[in-house]
C-alpha cells in the first residue's frame, strides 16, 4: 500500500469536513500497520477511502492510493468489483449490520467465491466450509446453512473473516473487529486474525482505539488526530517510547493492570470541529506543552527512533 497526501472532505449542511487531512503512510508486504486514535479522527475514513466505498456525491478525495502497483482511485466500476474481495478485503467493525440478514453464511461466502474464482457452486460451498473450519467455527458444514442472526457475535465476525479471506488477497482491512465482543472472545478473535496473516503471507491495516489490541496484532503503528497522521514507528517505539504529546496522553490515559490504586490522568476538552479545523497544531488546545509556534503553523514531520516520525514543534525545536 502506498498512500500520498490522501485528503478525504465531506459536504456537508454544515461545511466541509476535512475527515482525512494530507495522510501518508505505507504497509509493505507482510505487514500490519495500525490505525489508533479517539473516535472521529478519521480512522475508519482511511480505510473506507482504500476501498473506494465512500459515497461520491457528498466526497472529494484527493491525493494518491496505489495498492499492488495499481491506482485505487482511477478504477472504474468493473475494476473495483475485481479488486474488492480479490485484491483487498475488508472486516467490518459490526457483522451483523455488515452480513446480509436474507442469505445464508455459506451462500454469501460462496457467491464471493464463485464471484473471484469462476468455480462451480459446489466447489464453492467446499471452498466455503474449509474457510469456516479455518477460522475455528465449530460444526462448520451445518454453520453453512445458518443465517447471520442465528450465530452469536463471536461466530459472526469469525464468519466475516472467512468472507474476506474467502479469495486470499493480499491486503486486508480490518475497521475494529473485536469493539462488539466480549473480552475472552476478542483475545481468540485477535489471535485467528495474526495467525492467518502470518500464514498467508498478507498485509494488513488494522483500526483500533485499544492499545493492548495494537500491541498484540501490529507490527507498526500510525497515531491519528484530527484527520492527521501525528506519529508513526514500530509497536516498541510508539507504545514504550511515544513523542508526540498526543500519544503520550492516549498512554497516560489508558488502565493497565499496575495501575490499581492510581489516578487516571484524561486528556481534558474534545477534538475539534473537523468543518472548523484551528490553524496550526489541531491538538494545540488540549496540550499542555504547547507554543505559540503551535497556533500558527501545521508542525512538519521530524524523524524519531528507527525510521518513526512525529510532527510536533517541540521536536522541531528542541
Amino acid at each position: 500500500v502506498d498512500v500520498r497526501d490522501r485528503t478525504v472532505r465531506f459536504h456537508t449542511a454544515r461545511g466541509e469536513a476535512v475527515a482525512v487531512n494530507h495522510v501518508s503512510f505505507d504497509v509493505r508486504s507482510g505487514e500490519v500497520l495500525g490505525l489508533i486514535g479517539e473516535s472521529g479522527c478519521g480512522k475508519s475514513v482511511t480505510l473506507r477511502a482504500l476501498m473506494k466505498l465512500l459515497p461520491p456525491a457528498r466526497t472529494t478525495i484527493t491525493g494518491g492510493v496505489q495498492v499492488d502497483g495499481r491506482d485505487v482511485l482511477a478504477m472504474n466500476e468493473r475494476e473495483l468489483g475485481d479488486y474488492r474481495g480479490g485484491t483487498t478485503a475488508m472486516i467490518f467493525q459490526d457483522p451483523a449490520l455488515a452480513l446480509d440478514p436474507v442469505y445464508t453464511i455459506g451462500q454469501q461466502i460462496g457467491e464471493a467465491v464463485q464471484r473471484h474464482t469462476g468455480c462451480s457452486k459446489a466447489q464453492a460451498r467446499d471452498r466455503a466450509q474449509a474457510l469456516l473450519e479455518q477460522v475455528k467455527v465449530p460444526s462448520a458444514r451445518s454453520r453453512l446453512d445458518n443465517y447471520p442472526h442465528e450465530m452469536s457475535g463471536g461466530m459472526r465476525q469469525r464468519a466475516m473473516i472467512a468472507l474476506a479471506l474467502s479469495c486470499n488477497p493480499k491486503l486486508v482491512l480490518a475497521d475494529e473487529p473485536t469493539t462488539a465482543l466480549d473480552a475472552t472472545v476478542q483475545i481468540q478473535v485477535l489471535l485467528i486474525i495474526r495467525e492467518l496473516q502470518q500464514r498467508l503471507g498478507m498485509s494488513a491495516v488494522f483500526v483500533t482505539h485499544d492499545l493492548g489490541v495494537a500491541a498484540e496484532i501490529c507490527d507498526r503503528i500510525a497515531v491519528m488526530y484530527a484527520g492527521r497522521i501525528v506519529e508513526t514507528g514500530t509497536v516498541g517505539d510508539v507504545l514504550q517510547r511515544p513523542q508526540h504529546p498526543y500519544t503520550q496522553a492516549l498512554l497516560a490515559s489508558t488502565i493497565h493492570g499496575s495501575m490499581r490504586g492510581t489516578r487516571i490522568d484524561g486528556i481534558p476538552g474534545a477534538p475539534p470541529d473537523l468543518t472548523r479545523l484551528p490553524a496550526g497544531c489541531a491538538f494545540r488546545e488540549r496540550c499542555s506543552k504547547a507554543m505559540a509556534q503551535c497556533a500558527s503553523e501545521v508542525p512538519p514531520h521530524m524523524p524519531v527512533h528507527d525510521g518513526g516520525q512525529a510532527a510536533c514543534w517541540l521536536l522541531a525545536n528542541p
